[in-house]
């Protein structure tokens, strides 16, 4: 039974994952909203509006992705126990590496510099 607890833990939890990775999706493409653009420690880079594009690929992808699990489970029952839990776990962590890499990477490699007061 402990099983089958976790298994609609997870796949309710798809739902406010979804939601909110369209969300940031729809804030990128339609009201040019950069501010949650690659961000590293809370802070877009300098040229957002570059790396905006991307963001939202990554964004619209996995929460697509995460919204036809949903309806695949819930709506038709046409996906096994192993295979939506497969799909959303690979998807999850896919977008989490994807933004985190797109972050450092519109962010660039600060090297050798120190802030005041470092040693």
């Amino acid at each position: 039974m402990g099983i089958y607890v976790f298994n609609w833990f997870f796949l309710l939890v798809l739902v406010p994952v979804a939601f909110f990775w369209l969300r940031r999706a729809w804030r990128i493409l339609v009201r040019r909203d950069f501010s949650e653009v690659a961000l590293k420690k809370g802070m877009p880079p300098p040229d957002a509006e570059r790396y905006a594009p991307y963001e939202m690929t990554i964004n619209l992808v996995g929460g697509v992705v995460l919204v036809s699990v949903l309806v695949a489970v819930l709506g038709f029952q046409a996906l096994a126990r192993d295979d939506w839990m497969a799909i959303a776990g690979v998807t999850l962590w896919m977008k989490v590496m994807a933004s985190f890499a797109l972050g450092r990477h519109a962010h660039g490699i600060d090297f050798g510099k120190k802030k005041r007061g470092e040693r």
